[in-house]
């Protein structure tokens, strides 16, 4: 593993990214570059993903391990269980994709201030969704837009960007249905790229980040 102490790549204009195992101990590779749609596609492709700040240089990063969850494996709970068989959601997919990133970069974050889904980050999401790579699921009550989530799909993986919960278990909610309509799929994961508590609670699991790429590449037996 690369020392924390060792510089870090800044991006020129190419669209090119660094081995993902310069990244130091904290999982930062590279800095600078632009958030075109060309070079967002690149990243996740090679298991890369920015994260930054409103007054910060785009900064993109690979951890090692990474955080993942298999759609077979998410965890349903005895109270969700009973929440999604008596139909108090309805979920939708692509009906409200600015909707929703707007929803996740207000909604509050334990620990953090401010939100890392800027003006620019929206701006090139939309572009993605666009171009029918970036992808929402809504969760609705009353007729009220009150969860959801969004992310990347890359065919046999779909990268998860974030998500938000007006209701209780509404995120929650999202995320079942978005993993059980890819293990009908046969999708080989979802990339939640970070540990949370949250998270593994749901069933999601921290991985090497050399078998991340491996099935990111379709280069493990667990690619489609």
């Amino acid at each position: 593993m690369k020392n924390k102490n060792t510089p870090i790549t800044f991006l020129d204009d190419r669209l090119v990214f660094p081995p993902v195992e310069m990244a130091n101990q904290e999982g930062l590779l590279a800095v600078g570059g632009d958030l075109s749609p060309e070079r967002l596609i690149l990243a996740y492709r090679n298991g890369i993903f920015p994260w930054f700040s409103e007054d910060s240089l785009i900064l993109w990063w690979s951890p090692d391990p990474r955080m993942v969850l298999f759609p077979s494996k998410v965890k349903v709970s005895k109270s969700m269980r009973n929440t999604l068989n008596r139909g108090i959601f309805t979920v939708t997919r692509d009906t409200a994709f600015e909707e929703v990133i707007d929803a996740c970069s207000k909604a509050p974050r334990p620990g953090q201030h401010g939100t890392w889904i800027t003006d620019k980050m929206k701006k090139a999401y939309i572009q993605l969704h666009h171009k029918g790579i970036a992808h929402s699921y809504e969760v609705w009550k009353d007729n009220k837009l009150v969860g959801g989530l969004y992310g990347l799909d890359l065919g046999h993986v779909f990268c998860g960007e974030s998500m938000f919960s007006k209701s209780r278990d509404a995120s929650k909610c999202a995320l079942v249905h978005l993993a059980r309509e890819l293990e009908e799929k046969e999708y080989c994961l979802i990339d939640c790229q970070l540990h949370t508590t949250h998270l593994e609670s749901l069933g999601a699991e921290l991985i090497p980040r050399a078998e991340y790429i491996r099935i990111l590449k379709r280069e493990d037996k667990g690619g489609s």
